[in-house]
């Protein structure tokens, strides 16, 4: 037994017959070596000592260890320490030819009954392999075992895949005089003086035969001690998901396909479990994807479908609402928050939405489908500056129609800086350029024109020197003249009729009357309210154009 420690330095044991083991240390090619004999106990009758039948080093770190076998016992000496101490770890031996050393530098014993294991503090495990063990060996992690016949006194090779408790291989063999494991093969020396050298199977074809024999786990085992490659792993766990799906094992078979995220297309995962019978399945699936950043909008749109058909809201805000609220959002958030609005989901929606900062979707939802515009109206003034007066232009029309009075109010507090005494422009001209103009918003007020002119009217008196307020100007007079507060320019320009005149007239038509059929009670009362709206504008009017001019002019 040879063990090369740090080269060129050797260590060399010799089992010998007497009992004693001769072990030689140093650099041999130079003759730098060292010499010292090892003694197991002497027989319990006081007779000769036992032969040596085996010897194997442990090594951990710089503690070096000898195993040294005799039939009648186990010892273990401890290299580290001058002189060597000795322990003895069985009075259970073995012949000669039944002892090896695993890759995990344990001592494999071969006794009729059983193979043991040994370890440095003792027995370890073993087993329980019937027959006369002619030979023991170790080869790339499989357990090599000549085992003789007593009846016919003939020999089988058997090869042990201990860890899948399998028999890997198995063959008569004749009469074996040695057993060796060199250069990837095992060989085998007969009495005869032939050799018969074993190979083992390459990898596919291994796999290929525990797929005929439905194998599955071995195989799975197999390419894991192996360090297959990934893909290579995916893709006998895809055939194992296959094999128990066509089984209707579909809890079983899932469990293997999400092994495969990340090496075999969810659509073939997805497809076998689009039947609603299977939705349970198909939502761990989708939420596995999720949670490993591999999904799609299309499957986020999938598994929130899922949720909402389960009604199972507790999920559904796991997903949505993580567990602390921070971090990433692992979905598309446009996706989640359609698919939440069609299902009903609204607050679901709207809680993606504000987290997202999609302030857009968030009103969306509030004004277009639950109709809080009081609500609404807070969130915008919640916002900056620049991104409420966005928001207002996209949805100020809703805003007008059902909340004049606070839209207008927010618009002056964004046009005006009303809201913050520590902003408020004065006559700053530059400061008066960074923030949104009147008639950025002008447009909203399509249908409601009296509420505009309140709007201008409580500008102008807040801003004596706005950028735009020629324009401003221009607007509140031709309001300010019209007869039926109409606003021509905006109307037109939005493709709208005045909403009031449209509207007014067409209550009128329906109900069979003409403007000059009127009731003249009711005509008389409402022309006087119009009249005097109308002198009251006009004053305005002609007071703005009044303002216009200088005393030099």
């Amino acid at each position: 037994m040879v063990l090369e420690e740090a080269p060129p330095i050797l260590l060399i044991a010799i089992g010998l017959d007497n009992g004693f083991i001769y072990c030689i240390k140093g650099d041999i090619a130079r003759e730098r070596i060292t010499r010292f004999k090892l003694q197991v106990d002497a027989a319990s009758d006081g007779s000769t000592s036992l032969p040596i039948t085996g010897l194997g080093f442990q090594v951990e770190g710089q503690a070096h260890q000898l195993f040294a076998v005799t039939p009648s016992s186990i010892t273990l000496f401890n290299l580290h320490v001058q002189p060597p101490r000795r322990q003895t770890l069985d009075q259970i031996g073995c012949q000669t030819n039944a002892v090896a050393m695993s890759d995990r530098m344990d001592l494999i014993i071969g006794r009729p009954e059983a193979v043991y294991f040994y370890e440095v503090d003792g027995r370890g495990p073993c087993w329980a392999f019937d027959g006369e063990k002619k030979f023991v060996g170790w080869f790339r992690g499989y357990l090599l075992c000549i085992i003789e016949d007593q009846r016919t006194q003939k020999g089988t090779l058997n090869v042990y895949d201990l860890k899948n408790r399998l028999i890997a291989h198995s063959m008569p063999v004749g009469d074996v005089s040695h057993l060796v494991c060199e250069w990837g093969y095992i060989i085998l020396i007969m009495a005869d003086k032939k050799i018969l050298c074993i190979g083992e199977k390459d990898m596919e074809s291994k796999l290929d035969m525990l797929f005929k024999k439905n194998l599955y786990t071995i195989a799975i085992n197999l390419v894991q001690s192996q360090q297959a490659d990934p893909a290579s792993t995916a893709e006998v766990l895809r055939k194992y998901g296959d094999h128990l799906y066509g089984k209707q094992e579909y809890d079983e078979a899932m469990s293997q396909y999400i092994h495969t995220i990340g090496h075999l297309e969810p659509s073939y995962v997805i497809q076998k479990f689009l039947d609603a019978k299977r939705i349970y399945n198909l939502t761990n699936y989708l939420e596995k994807l999720h949670d490993r950043g591999l999904a799609s909008k299309d499957h986020t749109t999938l598994l929130l479908n899922c949720y909402t058909k389960l009604k199972d809201v507790e999920k559904l805000n796991d997903f949505i609402k993580d567990e602390d609220g921070i971090g990433e959002i692992k979905f598309d958030v446009e996706t989640a928050i359609r698919v939440c609005r069609a299902a009903g989901y609204h607050e679901h929606a709207m809680f993606v939405a504000k987290k997202a900062g999609r302030h857009e979707l968030y009103l969306k939802i509030l004004l277009e489908d639950l109709g809080r515009y009081d609500e609404a109206l807070q969130y915008i003034s919640s916002l900056e500056a620049n991104q409420a007066g966005l928001t207002v232009k996209e949805y100020g029309k809703i805003l007008v129609e059902h909340r004049p009075a606070e839209t207008v109010e927010i618009l002056l507090r964004l046009c005006t800086d009303l809201g913050d005494p520590t902003t408020r422009r004065g006559s700053n001209s530059m400061h008066l350029l960074m923030i949104p103009s009147p008639m950025d918003f002008v447009n909203i007020f399509v249908h409601s024109a009296q509420y505009l002119m309140e709007f201008l009217e409580n500008y102008i008196k807040a801003v004596k020197d706005s950028p735009t307020q020629t324009e401003i100007h221009n607007t509140l007079l031709e309001l300010f003249i019209s007869n039926d507060l109409s606003f021509p320019s905006i109307s037109q320009e939005n493709g709208f009729e005045n909403h009031n005149t449209k509207e007014t007239n067409g209550k009128e038509t329906a109900n069979g009357y003409k403007s000059g059929t009127r009731d003249k009670a009711n005509l008389g009362e409402e022309d006087t309210k119009i009249a005097k709206n109308i002198v009251d504008r006009r004053r305005k009017g002609l007071a703005l154009l009044k303002s216009a001019w200088t005393s030099e002019m």
